[in-house]
């Protein structure tokens, strides 16, 4: 299967009911023991905060969390034999009220959300209890609509393999200690000021809007890139001195801060964060922290100074390459063209 970490613009549910797309089921125990075409809709446990969407296709089920608490469950039908949903972090990349397939007969695809250009969406559709698309993952109607209506351009979806696991807070150690403390009262960076000549990095924020960022560190090219609004305003090196961890872990930037002091930046203080993706017996130890990563901290402070509740930082032991639809594939996988008019259902 596919896999695949799609980068670009980007979050994711709301009412007390568990329902089908026409009648109300029993709330009681529904969040274990739904129904084809069921879900599970509680937005008041989390009113505000950034919002995931975490598809298990073992389970073939959606949940959504806001502020790192689940407000909804639904059934889900994802891509049959030969038609395989891949995994990964993804963003949305663009929303449509009505759609339609170009490649399946115009076959309808109400409140998509498109999470590739060639063709893989979140959309309303038959959830029969088994996996039944051509890639996408259909949702219960009323359940999609209710998520269209709450979620923005930009907002994290992950697709796993694996029986979804209840995301707890981590530290990522985004930030670990190596260089020296600055002086009292000044900032590690100023973001107004140029980078400075030899710096070793780059950094254009005002090549995108202010919206959604997304941090993808890759501990195979020693590299850390920075997007937002789909479009990369920086690149930096880094290095590890220990052994990096391996596989592909996702953390989703919460709402507040931690009482005490970055490690590396002692003038700002420590992010909270939520580990969506990935083995979490690392957490919250500090998975670079434990890897011993080292990176010029102008750098550093730049990226720290422009995440917002919602970012998006991915760990992964992948390479980056360069390809449509800022799409980084698994080594070894064929680039596919672009085709931003291809959609499947």
């Amino acid at each position: 299967m596919r896999r695949c970490i799609t980068l670009g613009l980007l979050a994711c549910l709301a009412v007390l009911s568990v329902a089908t797309a026409a009648t109300a089921a029993p709330v009681a125990g529904a969040s274990l023991r739904l129904l084809p075409g069921e879900y599970l809709w509680t937005p008041e446990l989390a009113p505000v905060g950034p919002v995931l969407v975490l598809v298990s296709l073992p389970e073939q089920r959606a949940y959504v969390y806001r502020n790192g608490v689940r407000i909804g469950v639904a059934t889900a039908s994802t891509g049959k034999p030969g038609y395989d949903t891949p995994t990964g972090v993804f963003s949305v990349l663009q929303k449509k009220r009505e759609h339609y397939s170009n490649l399946y007969d115009d076959a309808p695809m109400p409140y998509m959300q498109r999470l590739t250009w060639d063709g893989i969406a979140l959309h309303a559709g038959r959830v029969p209890g088994y996996p039944a698309s051509h890639g996408c993952v259909r949702l219960p109607e009323a359940f999609a609509e209710k998520l269209y209506d709450v979620t923005t351009r930009g907002m994290t979806v992950v697709i796993t393999d694996d029986p979804a696991r209840v995301p707890m807070l981590a530290d990522p150690s985004l930030f670990p200690a190596s260089p020296p403390a600055p002086t009292v009262g000044t900032r590690v960076a100023d973001l107004s000021l140029p980078v400075p000549a030899g710096a070793g990095f780059s950094w254009q924020s005002g090549k995108a809007p202010p919206g959604q960022v997304t941090v993808v560190l890759s501990l195979s090219d020693r590299e850390m890139v920075v997007m937002r609004e789909g479009v990369e305003i920086g690149r930096g090196p880094v290095k590890l001195a220990g052994t990096p961890p391996v596989g592909t872990r996702a953390y989703l930037l919460l709402d507040g801060v931690q009482p005490d002091a970055a490690t590396s930046l002692p003038d700002r203080p420590r992010r909270r964060w939520l580990r969506v993706l990935g083995d979490g017996a690392d957490d919250p130890a500090g998975v670079l922290g434990q890897a011993g990563l080292d990176a010029d901290p102008r750098f550093l402070a730049r990226v720290y100074d422009i995440l917002v509740p919602g970012a998006t930082l991915v760990v992964t032991d992948e390479a980056l390459r360069r390809a449509p639809a800022l799409t980084v594939i698994e080594a070894g996988d064929e680039i596919p063209p672009a085709r931003p008019h291809a959609e499947g259902q």
